[in-house]
């Protein structure tokens, strides 16, 4: 596996390494000691499958402590946008987003540690994401920032894109009770 520390620290962009001949491809998605050797100790206990069709935007979701979340996100299918936005209060890329295309071609991974919200938006007709959770899911503790928000000004690389009604009433970073963020 080919490990990339993103422009935001936290954030790494994986490459694994495809053994492709006649028959087809095999890859390894995990492997703990690969992660532990970039000093990466995290210990996935959920994995959930997303299918989305094209134009679709999900997120901006975060887990607040302590129930926070590092996810492993893959698009098994299809092409998506994964958006990762730092909400570590005390950090120098606190409100930056880090963007990265995954597909079903480059099989690219993005490692979205805890103290971030995650998204993605659907470039192709559908999607289909896997992503790893470090911990489980907690209602009490779901938490999002608004997609659109003038503030961050992500380029989710789609015109009119597909929300949930529940997405489209999340806050602005700005306007997140303080006890939300993450403190580093």
């Amino acid at each position: 596996m080919n490990f990339r520390q993103a422009e935001i620290d936290g954030v790494w962009v994986i490459e694994p390494k495809i053994f492709q001949d006649h028959r087809g491809q095999f890859l390894e998605t995990y492997r703990e000691a690969f992660f532990k050797e970039q000093n990466l100790h995290y210990s996935f206990i959920q994995d959930n499958i997303s299918t989305s069709g094209k134009n679709t935007l999900r997120g901006l979701h975060y887990q607040k402590s302590p129930h926070a979340q590092a996810k492993l996100v893959m698009a098994v299918k299809g092409t998506i946008l994964d958006v990762a936005v730092d909400l570590r209060k005390n950090s120098e890329t606190f409100g930056a987003y880090f963007s990265a295309i995954l597909n079903d071609e480059n099989r690219r991974m993005m490692l979205v540690p805890e103290g971030f919200a995650h998204g993605f938006s659907v470039l192709s007709d559908q999607a289909t994401v896997l992503y790893k959770c470090s911990s489980y899911y907690n209602k009490a503790s779901e938490r999002g920032i608004l997609w659109s928000d003038p503030d961050l000004n992500i380029d989710w690389k789609i015109d009119t894109p597909v929300i949930s009604e529940k997405d489209a009433q999340l806050p602005t970073l700005k306007n997140l009770p303080q006890e939300d963020l993450f403190i580093t």
